[in-house]
């Protein structure tokens, strides 16, 4: 019996019957006067086919082998060869010796995934890596012009050429595995330490879904420490938005992402574009020291010794790009001045640029970097202050915050003395989920006045998006000081929306409505 759907379209159910000999007799018997000659002489030797189309209402929709047959852990006796299938798929060179490995996969994706790294009709093979650290893949020119579009042309298109074996020298054996994964399993399997080069195999061989993953991955795991080589790969692989990413950490993170072992391994393409740039948040003396760091191992990549004259030689032009003349002058005195580096005429010349009225002509740019001008997001609309209120006795003011776009926190603006002028000592915290991220111990100046007053971090601190925070302070000082009133639970700062709960930390009363900690100071 053939079922079908009330449009006749979609068959649902094929049954068949096998009908007895007498079954057939009776029925013949009765329809032979509707048979022709030749057909009741055929019929003696060959029951009729008899057959009846039916029509199944039903309303439920169209489902695929995934949904009829959902992931379910194997029997026992499935369990040790399903698993030993996808050890198969990590090593080369493997086939599958069950006779029937397809029924053990009720989907096309989890078949198709088998033939990963599998020598199991494998009508192509890659030797992927540099001399003397090559690996041998299998692969399948279909399942990979699917995937590809190099790949298409190189097996499919009208130069494609006729290799059983195809080298290819630029590419990690690694990474290359990440991409036929993804090619092969619908997977993306990235790591830290190979996200690179996989971004690279993607970009090579015109894949584009993974080369976003592999960009999202490394915004994610963006920070001071690898900012200025993903600054250097990005753009290599013309990447813009990550390249954005990168210059937002580096301009806030200056003094860190310099002092990066990583600084020290970009080109220097990348080195000019970090010197010359205006909004870099650090000290000249930093940027100074990290382009000297940076020379030393450029003369060990060049097989140079790393003498004065060397390093001075492969910074060229970019020498120039130090603001030395806006370094303090201690700095200057104490560092530059006495490194060697400088000529003793580019040292005299600076150091009548500091004390002469009548300024010599610099090779160096003089004009100080602009720098990053922190926002304050004020959390309360009004302050007050009581006879009996605000006490500190080594008691925690606390409170949490979100915010909707990564920023950089670089302090926190406190309140200060209601009864005159008076100096404090704060201890300020910043912590996620227990972990202490950043903290400084740091003195301030009260006025007397209602103002709020700057208590920095050494370092910013980068603040992921959609996260809670919390920020601590202790202080030690007058006991009665101001106090925020009527606490807001969003605040809106430029392009950035901050969020605000109470935190159990809090154990000398701050919380949303009102206390201590009226701001935060970031950059953006």
């Amino acid at each position: 019996i053939l079922m079908v759907d009330e449009k006749g379209k979609n068959m649902k159910c094929l049954t068949f019957f096998l009908m007895l000999p007498e079954t057939v007799k009776n029925r013949s018997k009765k329809n032979s006067k509707k048979v022709n000659s030749s057909s009741s002489g055929s019929s003696s030797k060959l029951p009729p086919v008899c057959y009846e189309i039916i029509t199944l209402k039903t309303k439920k929709k169209k489902k695929m082998a995934a949904d009829i047959f959902p992931r379910k852990k194997p029997a026992n006796t499935n369990t040790t060869a399903v698993q030993q299938y996808h050890q198969q798929n990590l090593n080369n060179n493997n086939t599958i010796p069950a006779p029937n490995w397809q029924g053990l996969y009720p989907t096309i994706r989890e078949r198709n995934a088998v033939m990963f790294n599998n020598d199991l009709m494998a009508d192509v093979h890659f030797v992927v890596g540099p001399p003397g650290g090559t690996q041998r893949l299998p692969g399948h020119k279909y399942v990979l012009a699917v995937g590809s579009s190099v790949f298409h042309a190189m097996f499919y298109g009208e130069l494609a050429e006729d290799k059983d074996e195809i080298r290819i020298p630029d590419v990690e054996p690694a990474a290359f595995l990440a991409m036929l994964k993804y090619i092969y399993c619908d997977e993306i399997d990235l790591a830290a330490d190979t996200v690179l080069a996989t971004l690279y195999a993607a970009k090579k061989y015109i894949v584009p879904h993974l080369a976003r993953a592999c960009v999202n991955f490394l915004e994610t795991s963006l920070s001071a420490k690898n900012a200025c080589v993903l600054l250097s790969q990005s753009c290599l692989f013309e990447e813009p938005d990550l390249t954005q990413r990168c210059w937002e950490v580096i301009d806030a993170q200056a003094e860190l992402a310099l002092k990066s072992e990583g600084f020290c391994d970009i080109d220097f393409q990348t080195l000019e574009s970090i010197l010359r740039r205006e909004t870099l948040n650090a000290k000249e003396i930093v940027v100074f020291e990290a382009a000297l760091n940076w020379a030393e191992v450029e003369c060990q990549r060049q097989e140079l010794t790393a003498t004065i004259e060397n390093k001075r030689k492969v910074l060229g032009k970019a020498l120039y790009l130090i603001r030395i003349p806006t370094m303090a002058l201690d700095d200057f005195a104490n560092g530059a001045a006495q490194s060697g580096i400088l000529t003793l005429n580019e040292t005299n010349d600076i150091f009548l640029w500091y004390t002469a009225a009548k300024k010599p002509e610099l090779q160096f740019v003089s004009k100080p970097r602009k720098g990053l001008v922190p926002q304050r997001c004020h959390r309360f609309q009004s302050c007050a202050y009581r006879s009996n209120q605000w006490r500190y006795r080594g008691r925690c003011d606390s409170i949490q915050f979100a915010v909707d776009k990564r920023v950089f926190i670089a302090g926190f603006g406190l309140y200060g003395s209601s009864c005159g002028s008076a100096e404090y000592s704060a201890k300020i915290e910043l912590k996620r989920q227990g972990v202490i991220l950043g903290q400084n111990l740091s003195k301030y100046f009260s006025d007397g006045s209602s103002n709020t007053f700057p208590v920095w971090f050494e370092y910013p601190v980068q603040i992921e998006p959609d996260t809670f925070y919390t920020a601590s302070v202790i202080l030690d000082g007058n006991e009665l000081s101001y106090f925020g009133q009527e606490g807001m639970t969003e605040v809106q700062c430029g392009k950035v929306t901050v969020q605000f709960q109470c935190s159990s930390d809090s154990t000398n009363g701050t919380g949303v409505q009102g206390g201590q900690i009226p701001e935060l100071i970031f950059y953006a």
